[in-house]
């Protein structure tokens, strides 16, 4: 069975696919698979390899090639979750890139209801690097991912052979926030700001200094570049500006030499 859903996943256009028995996914910070869908017996776990365009100098450009992937990726999976339902009759439960979050728990603020890095790394799918991140044998660090929830029982894909990450620290130098300093820990604060220079933290700190601001300053304040920025990022939804860990990554480097794949 496992090798007509991965045909059937690989037909979509995703680029890797591995499995994982919820017995083997450890999470130490997410709930229990058994929490958020009784009865589940498998993952079935996605990799999207990134974009060359999401290492674009343009901020602009690169956000854009992770929004068309995300639209991607949902659509994805959405279609296997569906397949597995409709023709191998299982209920399925889709879980996404990221979004949406728990934010009324203090606690799930900045955590997903299923950690995908950990699933990938039980699907065989990669081992974490020094960024904290999955790196996949074959695109590095330059893959999302998503999974799939089932009642069928599928059984774990190997764990990968060695972890591909050479440890070159490339990443954590790359970094401008400083975020990767303390190894083995990512601080995400100092991440998403960088990252999202324009997301709720910002949002909250402009309106703010908007309450505060005295009428005859709240004109310009709503003509500034920040609130255009704020306004563009709310539209958007996702919004990332900073690639440069992904970047810095040597290993899945698409170089001038690697020939085309099939089209």
């Amino acid at each position: 069975m496992k090798a007509v859903i991965r045909n059937f996943i690989l037909s979509l256009g995703v680029d890797d696919v591995g499995f994982a028995s919820v017995d083997d996914y450890q999470s130490p910070r997410t709930p229990l698979i058994e929490l958020l869908f009784p009865g589940a017996r498998s993952m079935i776990v996605m990799a999207f390899r990134e974009l060359s365009a999401c290492e674009s100098p343009s901020p602009q450009l690169a956000m854009n090639a992770r929004l068309d992937l995300m639209e991607f990726t949902r659509s994805a999976c959405y279609r296997v979750a569906r397949y597995v339902e409709t023709r191998l009759g299982s209920p399925a439960v889709t879980i996404p890139v990221s979004y949406p979050m728990d934010f009324a728990t203090p606690k799930k603020i900045g955590v997903g209801e299923v950690s995908l890095r950990h699933a990938a790394v039980s699907a065989g799918l990669g081992a974490f690097g020094l960024h904290n991140l999955v790196v996949h044998p074959e695109f590095g660090t330059r893959v999302i991912f998503t999974a799939v929830l089932t009642k069928l029982e599928l059984a774990s894909d190997p764990a990968a052979e060695k972890n591909p990450c050479t440890r070159c620290g490339l990443c954590v130098q790359a970094c401008p926030a400083g975020a990767l300093n303390d190894e083995g820990k990512t601080d995400m604060l100092k991440c998403l700001g960088n990252s999202q220079p324009y997301g709720m933290r910002a949002n909250i700190g402009f309106w703010c200094r908007f309450s505060d601001a005295p009428p005859e300053e709240r004109k310009a304040m709503l003509q500034s570049p920040e609130y255009l920025s704020l306004y563009h990022a709310g539209f958007i939804g996702y919004q990332y500006f900073c690639f440069r860990c992904l970047a810095a990554c040597p290993i899945g480097r698409r170089g001038r030499q690697e020939s085309p794949g099939p089209m």
